[in-house]
C-alpha cells in the first residue's frame, strides 16, 4: 500500500512537472502564426484578407477620417472650438510633439497596414497564388500594393519634407517591405524621401498592371476597391507632389478625355456628376468617387474619428469654418452649388458633406475625379509655362459644374501664376474638408497661413512637418530623428 501511495505521488509530480515544463517554453504571444498556410488555404479566406487590407486603411486613425481631418485643420480653413488634445487640437495649433496622439496613432496605423500588405504579398507568393489561380492572384497582390503605396504616401505627407526640398534627398521613412509576424529587431534607418517615392511609384505601376479595369456592375467595389483608374489617379497625386508635371500629364491623359466635359475613356466610367451634392448622398457610389471608405452599422468609424463630428456641426462639433478662410473668397459666388453644402448654426459655419449623425455612416472620400482634372490643369500650366487653353478648359469643367455663370478664358489670366493660383483656389473650394489643403501647401513648400490665434508657419520652421513617432524613436535606434 505504501509503495502504491508513493507511486501515485510520483505520477502526480511528473504530471505537475509536465505542466510546469510548458511554462519554460511558452507560445510566442507576439507572433502571428500562419497556421501552416491556413489563411491562404481557400479562396474565401484569401478574399477575406484582401478586404482586411482595406479595413486597415479605413480605420478611423487613417483614411476613415483622421488623415483627412489632420490635412484640413493643419491648414487655415477651420477654427477649433473644443481644445481637445485627443481630437486634433495640437495639429491645429501646430504644436504636436513626438508623443502627441495624432503623431503616434497615424504612424502606427499606417505601418500596421503596410505590414499586413507585406505579409499578404508574401503569403500569396508562397501559397495563395496556387489556390486562386494566376489571374485572381495578380488582382489581389495588386490591391495589396496599392494599399501599401497609399499608406506610405500618407506618412510622407505628414512626417517628411516635400520632394521639392533637395529633390527628395532628405530623411524619409523606414522602408519596410518584409512582413513581421513575430517580435524582431526593428532597427531600420530611414530611406530618403526620393527612395520612398520610388517605392510608391513602383507599387502603383504594378497595381495598374495587375488590377482589373473594373468590377463590372458592382458599383460598391468600383468605389471602395482599387481598379486600374484608381492606381492611375493616385499616380497623378503622387507625381504632382513630386512636381514631375510631365508624368502627371502622362498619367492623367490615360483617364481624362474630352474638350469641355471630361471622362475616363476606359475602365470605370469616371466623370463629374451633374450635381456635386450627389457625391455626398447614399449610395455614395457615383462614378465621380474614384476611391472612398465605406461604413455600415457593424463597421462604423467611431464618433471621435468621423468627419461629421469634426466639420459638420454634429456631435462634438470640433471645428467650424474660418470666416477668414476660403469661404471669404469673393470669387466663390453665393450662387455656386457648393455653397449649399455649407450651413450656419449659432453664427458659425459647418460643412454638410457628411450630413448623417451618429453612428456616422457617410462614406469618407479619399479621391474624386475633379482632383485628377485640376491636377492635370496645373501640370499643363506649370510644364508649358503658358496660359494653356486645355488647362483653362479643365478648370472650367470643375467650376462650371457648380457655377455655370462663370466662364474662364485664356484672357482671364494675365500670367501663368494667376492661372495656377486659380487652380489651387478651385481645389481649396472643391475639396473643403476632404483632406487636400495641407497636401497642396506641403507639396509646393508654401507657408501655412495664420488662423485665428495661430501664427503662420514657414516651411523652414521646425513645426512645418510632424516629428517622427515617439514609439518609433524608442524601438528603432536607427530612425535618426
Amino acid at each position: 500500500m505504501k509503495k502504491k501511495f508513493i507511486y501515485i505521488i510520483g505520477m502526480a509530480l511528473l504530471s505537475s512537472y509536465s505542466c510546469k515544463k510548458q511554462l519554460l517554453y511558452p507560445d510566442n504571444q507576439t507572433q502571428v502564426s500562419n497556421q501552416g498556410g491556413a489563411p491562404f488555404s481557400t479562396s474565401s479566406r484569401i478574399q477575406a484578407q484582401v478586404y482586411g487590407l482595406y479595413n486597415g486603411l479605413k480605420n478611423g486613425q487613417l483614411f476613415g477620417g483622421r488623415y483627412q481631418i489632420y490635412n484640413d485643420v493643419k491648414a487655415e480653413n477651420w477654427i477649433n472650438q473644443t481644445t481637445n488634445s485627443v481630437t486634433a487640437y495640437q495639429t491645429w495649433t501646430e504644436t504636436v510633439s513626438s508623443t502627441s496622439s495624432e503623431v503616434l496613432n497615424l504612424w502606427s496605423q499606417a505601418y500596421f497596414v503596410i505590414n499586413n500588405c507585406n505579409l499578404f504579398i508574401e503569403g500569396m507568393n508562397s501559397t495563395g497564388s496556387a489556390v486562386v489561380g494566376a489571374s485572381l492572384a495578380a488582382n489581389y497582390i495588386s490591391e495589396a500594393k496599392f494599399v501599401r503605396a497609399t499608406a506610405y504616401f500618407a506618412l510622407l505627407n505628414f512626417y517628411c519634407q516635400p520632394y521639392v526640398v533637395s529633390n527628395g534627398n532628405t530623411p524619409g521613412l523606414p522602408l519596410r517591405l518584409k512582413g513581421n509576424s513575430a517580435y524582431d529587431n526593428y532597427d531600420l534607418a530611414p530611406s530618403t524621401v526620393a527612395q520612398v517615392y520610388a517605392q510608391i511609384i513602383s507599387d502603383l505601376d504594378a497595381a495598374e498592371a495587375g488590377l482589373p479595369a473594373s468590377y463590372g456592375t458592382d458599383a460598391v467595389s468600383n468605389t471602395t476597391r482599387a481598379h486600374k483608374n484608381t492606381a492611375i489617379a493616385y499616380k497623378v497625386r503622387v507625381y504632382l507632389a513630386m512636381q514631375q508635371y510631365a508624368k502627371v500629364i502622362t498619367e492623367a491623359s490615360k483617364i481624362v478625355s474630352g474638350t469641355t466635359s471630361f471622362s475616363a475613356p476606359t475602365g470605370v466610367a469616371n466623370a463629374l456628376q451633374a450635381n456635386v451634392a450627389n457625391v455626398y448622398k447614399s449610395p455614395y457610389t457615383t462614378t465621380e468617387s474614384i476611391f472612398s471608405m465605406p461604413f455600415t452599422t457593424t463597421e462604423a468609424v467611431g464618433s471621435q474619428n468621423a468627419l461629421a463630428n469634426y466639420f459638420g456641426g454634429l456631435g462634438a462639433s470640433e471645428f467650424y469654418l474660418n470666416p477668414n478662410g476660403v469661404i471669404a473668397d469673393a470669387n466663390w459666388k453665393s450662387t455656386d452649388a457648393r455653397r449649399t453644402l455649407i450651413t450656419t448654426k449659432s453664427g458659425k459655419s459647418y460643412s454638410l458633406k457628411w450630413p448623417g449623425g451618429s453612428p456616422y455612416l457617410d462614406y469618407a472620400n479619399v479621391m474624386r475625379y475633379p482632383e485628377v482634372l485640376l491636377s492635370y490643369a496645373e501640370a499643363i500650366a506649370r510644364s508649358t509655362n503658358t496660359v494653356d487653353p486645355k488647362a483653362v478648359a479643365l478648370l472650367n469643367a470643375v467650376r462650371q459644374r457648380s457655377d455655370p455663370s462663370t466662364t474662364y478664358t485664356t484672357a482671364s489670366f494675365a500670367t501663368v501664376s494667376a492661372l495656377t493660383d486659380a487652380i489651387l483656389q478651385e481645389r481649396n473650394i472643391e475639396f473643403l474638408g476632404e483632406g487636400l489643403r495641407w497636401l497642396d501647401l506641403w507639396r509646393l513648400n508654401l507657408p501655412i497661413p495664420a488662423k485665428n490665434s495661430v501664427a503662420a508657419v514657414a516651411p523652414s520652421s521646425s513645426n512645418y512637418i510632424w516629428p517622427m513617432s515617439g514609439n518609433e524613436q524608442q524601438y528603432n535606434k536607427l530612425i535618426g530623428r
